[in-house]
């Protein structure tokens, strides 16, 4: 014969929070993130949206374009340094087809002089960049026929 068992209540909930705590804390699971660096790129690049145009500037104070990406990268969670010129940047990292860009890709554009490449940006997905142009620091799309018609290729300078 059997005696039924009666336990209060209180006593159960108190068990199980302490289960659960000492499931928490000693349960050997830990949760880690990764950092997608070519989002963070892009997302650094954005925060600079209306930052004023300056031949030669490479501060927040006054950007050109290869001066703004190289400030992005510097000063984003790649740290990373790249080269000073466009053209310097355009001769490093992978290239990159236009339909396999990436966030945080450099693209490349020949703005003045036919085929020589003249400016760089910050591919920031959904076809947009955001880069230094004569108007200040913009998120531009890709497809406007003046971006268009100037498209020389990009560059993966991320690992």
């Amino acid at each position: 014969m059997s005696l039924p068992l009666s336990i209060p209540k209180w006593i159960v909930m108190g068990a199980t929070v302490l289960v659960l705590l000492a499931t928490f804390i000693f349960g050997g699971t830990s949760a880690s993130a990764t950092i997608n660096y070519g989002e963070e790129v892009s997302e650094v690049a954005k925060r600079y949206v209306n930052t004023p145009f300056k031949w030669g500037g490479t501060t927040p104070k006054g950007f050109d374009a290869s001066g703004f990406t190289q400030y992005v990268y510097k000063n984003a969670a790649t740290k990373m340094t790249i080269p000073r010129t466009s053209d310097s940047q355009y001769k490093t990292g992978e290239p990159v087809k236009q339909d396999q860009l990436q966030k945080g890709d450099l693209v490349f554009y020949a703005t003045g002089e036919k085929g020589k490449v003249s400016f760089v940006a910050i591919y920031n997905g959904d076809g947009t960049f955001t880069g230094a142009t004569s108007k200040g620091v913009k998120i531009v799309k890709m497809s406007d026929s003046y971006w268009k018609e100037r498209y020389i290729g990009a560059k993966r300078v991320i690992k």
